[in-house]
């Protein structure tokens, strides 16, 4: 990247213009962030979020997506989640019929067409998300709130529910301008915000425990003295290491692909030659991104929910007990209910791994089909040296992928356990889990959007200046 060509690209009206309308986006985004939904006891509502953020990866999955929105009880606690959803569907449904597939491949206006469909689907999966959201908090406030009532009338619901589902697409428009009139996919954008909303909280949380002397000070040496908590500044200290370790094998893994050298025929129309040039064909490592584990996440939360509802039908009901148990990621006060690390709490990161597993190959094979590749690069005279085009072709893609698959989903499902790992360390170290609020996923979201907008952002300046350089 050439900060000296990014720099000289702020001159151009219309480069300033982009950073400027992505910038006053963001802000109006942080902003609705902060306004409530109108629910009855907003006090009493809290204390109920505050419960599932600590006591369910859903939760705190939702919270690290929405910016901090299922803190505050937003308007904006839906999200893009439902536009996501839906476009991942699309997806589906454009490789399972035909009629779609036809439309996509139309062009500009088959794409805009299907687009449309996304946004208006999107709307009835944000209000079956509302409903959810909802009745998930109403659910957890009468089992975990002593004081106050609660109450949710009709006139409550439909007004929360209308105004989670406003926010969504309110969320989804914003989105889209900034694609539209400012750099990078305004989708992606958005949620690089939202993790990174969570950054400055956190950090000061354990800043604050950092400068907490009461456990006494830190002495280096034998005669330097530090007015630091000693536990609390080598866990800082660790934790940023480690952190520089994992963002450097997070942009390996993101930048990591397989070169495939593609040779195209020769051919002769009157006294013009065409072809017999080399191109290549880059396969990135993970070519589903997070997906899978926004999947896995999603299927990880049914188990937890139906045992909820069996625990209000009946109290008394062990299979509703054990699927609660089982299903709720480490917490401090998982941990102190059990009297230490259990061997059941090691059935979450399991299946959770399981999941991301297969959900990658799953996904993978959605976003890149050799079938269609192989047929498409038949069409245009292009071969790979030593395999046949065709059906020789199609395979030798499908083996490749399933081998670059092999080490790139086991390396999601690491990166999506790295909160447990280090929770199960600080539990056998400390006694108890440290919470990691940013989780590797959170992480591998950041990596992967800074360098995309990066990208877009050099490939922009270098558009706007190329008459500086004639």
């Amino acid at each position: 990247m050439n900060f000296k060509t990014i720099f000289r690209s702020f001159k151009n009206k219309d480069m300033r213009k982009r950073i400027l309308i992505v910038a006053g986006i963001l802000v109006a985004y942080r902003i609705l962030a902060h306004i409530p939904v109108p629910l009855g006891d907003t006090t009493t509502f809290k204390q109920a979020v505050d419960k599932l953020i600590n006591s369910t990866d859903l939760g705190g999955f939702i919270n690290l997506i929405s910016g901090g929105g299922l803190t505050n009880l937003s308007i904006i606690l839906v999200g893009l989640s439902p536009y996501i959803t839906a476009s991942i569907v699309m997806q589906l449904l454009t490789k399972a019929i035909p009629r779609m597939e036809e439309l996509s491949n139309d062009g500009e206006t088959g794409r805009r067409k299907i687009n449309q469909w996304t946004r208006i689907a999107s709307i009835p999966l944000a209000v079956l998300q509302s409903i959810a959201y909802i009745f998930i908090l109403f659910q957890t406030t009468l089992g975990s709130v002593s004081t106050g009532t609660v109450t949710l009338t009709p006139h409550d619901w439909a007004l929360a529910i209308t105004a989670m589902v406003a926010g969504s697409a309110l969320l989804m428009w914003l989105g889209e301008l900034i694609s539209e009139q400012g750099i990078g996919n305004g989708t992606s954008t958005v949620i690089l915000c939202s993790i990174i909303a969570a950054f400055p909280a956190t950090f000061a949380s354990m800043l604050s425990q950092l400068f907490d002397t009461s456990q006494g000070s830190l002495s280096l040496f034998g005669w330097l003295n530090l007015p630091v908590n000693p536990t609390m500044f080598w866990i800082m200290l660790g934790l940023g290491i480690g952190l520089i370790v994992v963002l450097y094998f997070l942009v390996k893994l993101n930048e990591a692909q397989r070169i495939i050298t593609i040779n195209y025929a020769k051919r002769v129309r009157g006294n013009s030659a065409y072809g017999g040039i080399k191109s290549i064909m880059p396969i990135k490592l993970i070519a589903a991104g997070v997906v899978p584990v926004i999947f896995a996440v999603a299927f990880l939360s049914v188990p937890a929910f139906i045992g909820q509802i069996i625990q209000r039908a009946d109290s008394t009901s062990v299979l509703g007990q054990n699927l609660v148990s089982w299903f709720s990621a480490p917490s401090a006060t998982k941990f102190q209910q059990n009297g230490g690390l259990q061997g059941t709490d090691f059935i979450y990161p399991a299946v959770y791994f399981v999941l991301v597993v297969m959900f990658t190959y799953f996904y993978t094979s959605i976003v890149f089909n050799s079938k269609e590749i192989a047929e498409n690069l038949q069409k245009q005279g292009g071969f790979i040296e030593g395999v046949r085009p065709g059906l020789q072709t199609e395979r030798y893609f499908s083996r490749t992928v399933n081998r670059l698959n092999l080490f790139g989903a086991f390396a999601l499902g690491i990166i999506a356990m790295l909160p447990y790992i280090v929770d199960y360390i600080f539990i056998q170290t400390l006694g108890y889990p440290i919470g990691i609020s940013v989780s590797g996923t959170g992480l591998l979201i950041v990596v992967t959007v800074a360098l995309e907008n990066i990208r877009q952002i050099n490939s922009r300046a270098l558009m706007v200046t190329y008459d500086d350089y004639q």
